[in-house]
Order: C-alpha cells, then sequence, then structure tokens
C-alpha cells in the first residue's frame, strides 16, 4: 500500500511571517503522489495544527505494513527551539512549524523521531521537507523570503502554552529525509511563471519526472542538485538515510 501526507502551511495566526508558496506545494505533492499510485491526505492552513499533524503522521505509520510505503510532504517554516535533553551537538532542537505555533508552540525533531519510531520494520518512511529546519540560523539575519521562523517569534508569547521537552535520548530514526536545504541554510520562497512554489519543491518535481522508472533516492538527489544550489537560491538540498535507504526505489 502506498499512502502520503501532504502538509502547506502559508498562514501564521498571530506570526508577522507568512508565506506564499507552500499550500501550491502541497497540492503539486498531492497531485504528484497520486499520480504514483498514492492514496493522499492534505492538511492546508488552519486544518495543519500541530494536534492535527501528530495524528495524521501517528496513524499513517501505525496503520502501514512492512513493504508499504508511507511519504509525509511539509511545507512551511521551520525553526529551532533551545535544546533541553543534551542530544544535539549544536545544543538546538530543530523543528517544523504547525498552523498554531504561536498558541502550541513547535513540532520538534525529537518527537517526530519518536512519531518514526512507531512504523512497523519494513515500512518504508520518507520525509520531504521544504522549509529551514537549521539550528545555526541565527548566525545572520533571515532573508526576505526564507522559510525560518526565528524562535523569538514565538517563544516570548506569554500565551504559548509551549511545553519544555523532557529529558530523554532521541531515538534512531526509521525515516529518510530530503530536505530544502543543509542545516546551516535557508529554503527559499519563490515564484515560477507567476506562481508560488517553494523553489526545492518546483526543482524537485521538475528533477523527479525526468528520472527512469528504476531510479533511486540518491539518483533524485543528484537529478536535484544540478539545479540547486544556485545564484537565485543558495540552498543545497540533503539527504539524510542510510546506505540501504539511499537505494530505496524512488516513491515505491
Amino acid at each position: 500500500m502506498k499512502r502520503a501526507l501532504c502538509i502547506g502551511i502559508n498562514d501564521y495566526p498571530g506570526i508577522e511571517n507568512d508565506l506564499s508558496g507552500c499550500r501550491n506545494d502541497a497540492e503539486d505533492w498531492a497531485a504528484e503522489l497520486t499520480t504514483r499510485g498514492f492514496a493522499v491526505r492534505k492538511l492546508l492552513d488552519s486544518a495543519a495544527s500541530g494536534a492535527a499533524i501528530r495524528t495524521a503522521i501517528r496513524e499513517l505509520l501505525t496503520t502501514a505494513q512492512p513493504d508499504d510505503a508511507v511519504v509525509i510532504t511539509y511545507s512551511g517554516h521551520g525553526t529551532w527551539v533551545p535544546d533541553e535533553d543534551g542530544d544535539e551537538p549544536d545544543h538546538r532542537d530543530e523543528a517544523i512549524c504547525p498552523h498554531d505555533i504561536a498558541l502550541n508552540g513547535p513540532l520538534l525533531d525529537d518527537e517526530l523521531h519518536a512519531l518514526f519510531a512507531e512504523a512497523l520494520d519494513g515500512v518504508r518512511t520518507v520525509l520531504i521537507s521544504d522549509s529551514c529546519h537549521s539550528g545555526t540560523l541565527t548566525r545572520s539575519t533571515p532573508r526576505p523570503g526564507t522559510r525560518f521562523l526565528p524562535p523569538s517569534a514565538f517563544l516570548h508569547l506569554p500565551s504559548s502554552g509551549r511545553a519544555v521537552p523532557a529529558l530523554r535520548v532521541k531515538p534512531s530514526s526509521k525515516a529518510l529525509l530530503l530536505s530544502g536545504c543543509k542545516d546551516a541554510e535557508y529554503s527559499y520562497d519563490a515564484t515560477f511563471d507567476g506562481r508560488p512554489n517553494g523553489a526545492f519543491t518546483h526543482v524537485a518535481l521538475e528533477a523527479l519526472r525526468s528520472l527512469p522508472e528504476d531510479a533511486t533516492y540518491r539518483d533524485w538527489l543528484r537529478s536535484i542538485r544540478r539545479s540547486l544550489p544556485s545564484e537565485d537560491y543558495p540552498q543545497s538540498p540533503a539527504l539524510q538515510a542510510t546506505s540501504t535507504q539511499h537505494l530505496w526505489p524512488l516513491l515505491s
């Protein structure tokens, strides 16, 4: 079975840093995955609360069986928070930003790792993230058009209700991660032929359609890296995966 979840968030209530291309990204990923035989669910803007994202990911992974393919795409802001459990060399936990981040905080990489660990062995889980999710981004000022949400945009809010993560050791992730940029870079909101899109999403989908049927994730990354980084979009897409995952058949 092939199932997918496509998340796209342009609108962030209470945060003066909305985006333009993330809903289009999610729609584009959903359309492409549907043509490849995936049953697709979408969470867009207000539907993509932290609770809804957690529930949808857990449902996908806990019902998947060995040899099933699960793909999760996320387009929206990325951020970081101070690492509370000592498992990050840079002392920062990377995170994605749900629609309700101003009220309920981000979804940390620790929690994503724990969610992915719930999948049975043999489930091919893939996370495609078109966002800034680096712990080192505060070394420079966020550039216009990037998908980075500074922690100061939500951590100072008295109504945030954000819980401090409990001390724990991060489990090894079972998921392959294809990200729009390296840890110390930005992912860009862009426009192509007058239509907003993530630079990474646009390039990744074009590259995907040019590959043969027997292509692997390693082949896909190589094809994407022919176009990114570029002069307009200085971001380097990255693949975090085991040697076995690198050779998984693409989106199958």
